[in-house]
């Protein structure tokens, strides 16, 4: 998953209206400037890409890669298998035991922000 030609077929599709989400992203972002980091608030060419409804996009991160879409935790895993600071977590998270676990902490997590943020998604587009 790391090579070079690898990180220009990668996009990570992020749920820009999360505070969190975009704290975290863009700290990624000053890490790699390969992949193209893509906000799904409103973003119907991020809902066709995809194949995805908004409500799922702004539900877990997303991203595709080599024309496969990963999410959740996995498309974590692909984003920390391309920053080198983060193959140790990358290693660690792919551990079996712990995969599940942060899968299942992944999915509360994101869970509890996307019920946190829909009111706030829910208003912006109902101003546009």
């Amino acid at each position: 998953m790391s090579n070079k030609n690898s990180k220009k077929n990668t996009k990570i599709y992020f749920n820009n209206s999360c505070s969190i989400c975009r704290f975290e992203i863009n700290h990624y972002k000053k890490l790699n400037n390969v992949i193209d980091w893509v906000d799904v608030t409103q973003n119907k060419v991020a809902e066709k890409e995809t194949s995805k409804e908004p409500s799922q996009l702004i539900r877990r991160l997303h991203a595709k890669h080599d024309g496969k879409i990963l999410e959740g935790i996995d498309a974590f895993l692909l984003i920390w298998s391309q920053l080198p600071r983060y193959k140790w977590l990358y290693n660690f998270i792919k551990l079996p035991l712990i995969y599940h676990m942060s899968h299942i902490l992944y999915e509360v997590l994101a869970f509890a922000l996307y019920l946190k943020n829909r009111n706030q998604i829910s208003n912006e587009r109902s101003r546009n």
